[in-house]
């Protein structure tokens, strides 16, 4: 097996998770070949995802102006079994970035599925140690927005919890074609996370992710929080598949 490489390197930061319970047959229609869908204590997860990328690097180059950039994503959790055991991670539906070249890159060389849209966020520190939250990105000539109020105070993931689920997953995969997949891994130590109020979401679902998520995306998300983040590096991509 080739020796992986780092491809790159990033500080998430401020991620803000809006978890909804979505239909098996929604996400089956995006799953690549090789993995199958992830849930816990029965329910299949589709979470909205608002974070900040802080001092990126490519192959260690900091390129002008590609630095620091805010995303929004969506995704669903899935995993795959190897001979060491299950690699549990997510699949992306779409990823909103308002820079044109992360968008060339990524798409080419992982096959992801990013989008470049005009951006605009907000993150607010309050007297009282809470985080205001608001990613937005506009689409169809509208603004969109991703919203919450994050606590002051974080603490630990609980094992087996919800939000271990949902925050700790360590491995992307792709569907390069209806037969092929690759997948890579994504290092970072264990996140701190915060209770989220205020939540308010405005999407344009069926323009965006298309009409199949729009009953997802409607309901009330059985949970949103908040995560620290940290220092996280990015592994060159490999066909399992």
């Amino acid at each position: 097996m080739a020796t992986k490489t780092t491809f790159l390197t990033t500080n998430w930061r401020y991620l803000l998770l809006a978890n909804y319970a979505v239909d098996a047959s929604v996400l089956r229609r995006h799953l690549p070949a090789g993995v199958e869908l992830d849930d816990w204590n029965g329910t299949h997860y589709a979470s909205m995802v608002g974070l900040l990328f802080e001092d990126t690097r490519m192959l260690g180059i900091p390129f002008p102006w590609h630095r620091d950039f805010a995303e929004v994503n969506l995704r669903f959790y899935v995993r795959r079994k190897t001979a060491a055991g299950w690699k549990q991670g997510v699949v992306f539906v779409k990823e909103i970035v308002s820079k044109p070249a992360i968008v060339l890159v990524a798409n080419t060389l992982y096959q992801e599925k990013y989008v470049a849209l005009p951006m605009r966020h907000r993150i607010e520190a309050r007297p009282n140690g809470e985080l205001a939250l608001d990613y937005n990105w506009k689409i169809k000539g509208e603004w969109n927005y991703l919203r919450g109020t994050a606590a002051a105070t974080a603490g630990p993931i609980p094992e087996d919890s919800e939000a271990e689920f949902l925050a700790e997953n360590y491995w992307g995969f792709t569907r390069r074609s209806a037969k092929r997949t690759s997948e890579y891994e994504v290092v970072h130590p264990r996140w701190v996370v915060r209770p989220v109020s205020d939540y308010t979401f405005h999407c344009n679902v069926a323009a965006l992710y298309g009409p199949e998520f729009v009953e997802t995306l409607q309901q009330e998300p059985r949970s949103v929080f908040m995560a620290d983040g940290s220092a996280v590096k990015i592994m060159s991509g490999e066909k399992v598949l």
